[in-house]
């Protein structure tokens, strides 16, 4: 369990000493990409065309990577005034200070720590949109706002008193007419949450909403830049309001802007090795309420999704966030629903598919005794493991850990039975494929070296 504690200590993945690798994507990938609207603005500004259109939010100019010191003050009062030149000044200049030519990360960008307030800003940013971002038809669960939650008198008179924590709040629609008469005409005071099903107190047309939307995505792509630089893990990770706008994004994905949901994701795989759940379950105020179960349950649900760069970057999460023994308890109760999904990954013809899928059962099997026995009993585990060696995967590396996990999974005596129908694959693959003749060896050795029944004994003849 040597590749655990350096995680600990590292943050590595896949059991190596190097730092865990960061995805990267084009500008431009998403359908609604603030990005891309950025390097469009961005060549308008280059051919000295000032009749940029209206729509386009990014930056006309360069910005030199000391704008931010000397100005760093006024950038986080620019977003959190909410006024939309201001705001827009301010995304437009932390875009271009942390993006390089081709969606490269700057080196030389400022880290957070030393702007204080920007990623509470640039989060806020995020929680104005997402506060009006869904029509109540399409809301799947009643949202809780808190305005005058801690204030004695709420404005409207004894009768309407704000909700605590505890109460529910009623889902519109819901209940018979008896039920909302009979609350009509009880004499004892109840909270009331009319207020809860409005849209907001100050109405937007489309083209504020669209404006709304376009904000929140530039600024979900500067915290996912930020998420690339190490100065800022610790920070980023530790960030609660962070992690819980994240991942808020995440479980709206069906109904969120989708390059929000991808910036979120990368965002969290970027923070990955560092991210530990038990952060939600803190005493420290929280506005959003994220619950560990939550946040798997998120991930989850990219993990199904039919997006395939959400459900590689999910796998990828998930291989991550296990190194962490203190994310156990957490993963674990969904580690059939993850196993099976992982498999089904594997026979996807796209190669980074599988490349995820392996390298996150590759540090599930390492966990206990419980996760290899479960991925042994997985139908077609074995069978897909064999594939990507055989075909094989253009990567070397994934071939090599997919021949470790069958390797740690025959290492269990209760798994001898089911890899035992596997033995003349294993020997085909130990006189085919020398790289991994050693281990395919090891395997054979210890699949019939030490039979527990007689059936075994009769057939094994590797050991001998």
């Amino acid at each position: 369990m040597q590749k655990r504690e350096q995680s600990k200590l590292g943050g590595a993945a896949g059991g190596s000493a190097t730092p865990a690798a960061k995805r990267g994507r084009p500008i431009g990938s998403g359908s609604n990409s603030a990005a891309a609207s950025a390097a469009a603005a961005a060549l308008v500004g280059a051919t000295g065309d000032s009749a940029a259109p209206s729509t386009l939010l990014g930056p006309s100019l360069q910005v030199h990577s000391a704008f931010a010191e000397q100005n760093n003050k006024r950038i986080v009062l620019a977003l959190q005034s909410g006024l939309k030149s201001e705001l827009t000044w301010a995304l437009n200049a932390l875009t271009l200070l942390s993006f390089k030519e081709k969606d490269e990360v700057r080196k030389d960008a400022t880290p957070l720590a030393k702007i204080p307030g920007l990623l509470d800003a640039l989060l806020q940013v995020i929680d104005d949109w997402r506060d009006i971002a869904l029509p109540r038809v399409l809301t799947k669960k009643p949202r809780v706002r808190l305005l005058g939650t801690n204030s004695a008198a709420t404005g409207f008179g004894n009768q309407y008193e704000t909700l605590n924590s505890g109460d529910s709040v009623p889902h519109p629609g819901a209940g018979s007419n008896k039920e909302l008469s009979a609350q009509k005409n009880t004499t004892k005071p109840r909270p009331s949450g009319w207020w809860f099903e409005e849209d907001g107190l100050f109405n937007l047309d489309e083209e504020g909403r669209v404006e709304k939307q376009q904000c929140a995505v530039a600024a979900s792509n500067i915290i996912r830049n930020f998420s690339f630089m190490a100065e800022n893990e610790i920070a980023m990770g530790q960030n609660r309001h962070c992690l819980e706008t994240m991942f808020q994004c995440l479980e709206d994905y069906v109904t969120e802007d989708e390059e929000l949901v991808t910036n979120a994701l990368e965002t969290i795989m970027n923070l990955g090795p560092l991210l530990d759940l038990r952060i939600f379950s803190s005493s420290k105020p929280s506005y959003i309420k994220i619950t560990e179960k939550r946040a798997v349950q998120a991930i989850m649900g990219m993990l199904g999704s039919a997006v395939r760069g959400w459900h590689c970057t999910a796998a990828e999460l998930l291989g991550r966030m296990i190194l962490n023994p203190d994310n156990e308890p957490f993963l674990l109760p969904f580690a059939p629903q993850i196993y099976k999904r992982l498999v089904d990954i594997m026979s996807f013809p796209a190669g980074d598919a599988q490349a995820a899928a392996v390298s996150a059962l590759y540090n599930l099997a390492e966990v206990n005794m419980d996760c290899r026995l479960k991925l042994a009993s997985e139908r077609w585990a074995v069978d897909r493991l064999l594939k990507v060696i055989k075909t094989p995967h253009p990567v070397p590396e994934v071939c090599r850990k997919a021949a470790l996990i069958l390797e740690n999974l025959v290492m269990e005596p209760q798994n001898k039975p089911l890899l035992l129908a596997y033995e003349n694959a294993f020997a085909d693959m130990l006189f085919s494929e020398t790289r991994y003749a050693d281990t395919f060896a090891r395997i054979l050795h210890e699949l019939t070296s030490r039979p527990s029944n007689k059936v075994a004994s009769a057939r094994g003849i590797w050991g001998m």
